[in-house]
């Protein structure tokens, strides 16, 4: 009887090792399309990344105004190379996001219920929405401002007082905008997020309206982490978040309407 539970016993473990071992495998093959993906887009965007870095640049010639002369410098051999790779790597991140999040989406699907893709999928073409909406309000918004901010501080050399020119390095202006790119995206994705967990039923559009003076000072503690340290760049996050808050309220009291709608229509059913 003994001999015959732990064959048993055997056959459970060798009956669950193959499944993980199938997960392992697709996972292996995700995570590789994905590897290819990256290194596509990285290899493209390097092979423009001086195209790629004269776009970037343009909120600062559109704040140094028609005719002005912008000129960015580089102070060691290899830096420009360098801010070149990082074009290259936040450009291969950017473009080939929509390549790596099919493949999580694929590696998930299988393990979830038909009406749960369903709920799920408006989040996968949100999330790039609003990442996109945030990196465009940096080029055309934030970076313009905070550049002609800079150059306002600017002063002209006279008689007993010395000139001081901005001439920004090009890995700092990279670094910058990639900070501020960073910071947009990922703060616009709040409604998305909050949306989530009120079709999850852990928060409701009550308690966002209860909690609205915390997510204020919380909104700002966020800005102040993750944009440079200055006033300027803290604000113009700040207040898009706000903004998107008061969306994400009017989102969650949508998600409980249909959700009420639905069970409406099941107990209606059940009769």
């Amino acid at each position: 009887m003994s001999v015959v539970n732990v064959k048993d016993g055997e056959d459970e473990i060798e009956a669950s090792r193959a499944p993980l071992i199938d997960h392992l495998i697709e996972l292996r093959s995700r995570l590789i399309k994905s590897l290819i993906a990256f290194l596509l887009m990285f290899f493209i965007c390097f092979a423009f990344a001086t195209q790629i870095y004269n776009i970037l640049v343009l909120p600062y010639v559109w704040a140094a105004g028609p005719g002005a002369n912008v000129q960015l410098i580089y102070t060691a051999p290899l830096e420009y190379l360098f801010t070149q790779i990082k074009i290259a790597a936040f450009g291969a991140g950017f473009f080939a996001f929509p390549v790596i999040a099919t493949q999580i989406y694929k590696f998930v699907a299988p393990g979830l219920y038909k009406n749960e893709k369903q709920a799920f999928a408006p989040y996968l073409v949100a999330t790039p929405f609003f990442f996109v909406a945030g990196a465009a309000m940096v080029f055309f918004f934030a970076m313009p401002v905070l550049m002609k901010f800079s150059i306002g501080m600017q002063q002209a050399a006279t008689e007993g007082q010395a000139g001081i020119a901005l001439l920004p390095k090009v890995s700092e202006y990279l670094s910058l905008i990639m900070t501020l790119i960073f910071a947009f995206g990922v703060a616009f994705q709040l409604p998305v997020v909050l949306t989530l967990l009120g079709q999850a039923g852990i928060i409701d559009s009550q308690f966002l309206k209860d909690k609205r003076r915390y997510a204020i000072v919380f909104v700002f503690v966020i800005a102040a982490v993750l944009t440079p340290p200055d006033v300027i760049s803290q604000l113009m996050l700040a207040v898009p978040m706000l903004l998107l808050y008061e969306l994400s309220v009017f989102s969650v009291r949508y998600v409980e309407g249909k959700r009420a709608a639905a069970k409406a229509a099941e107990d209606a059913a059940a009769e």
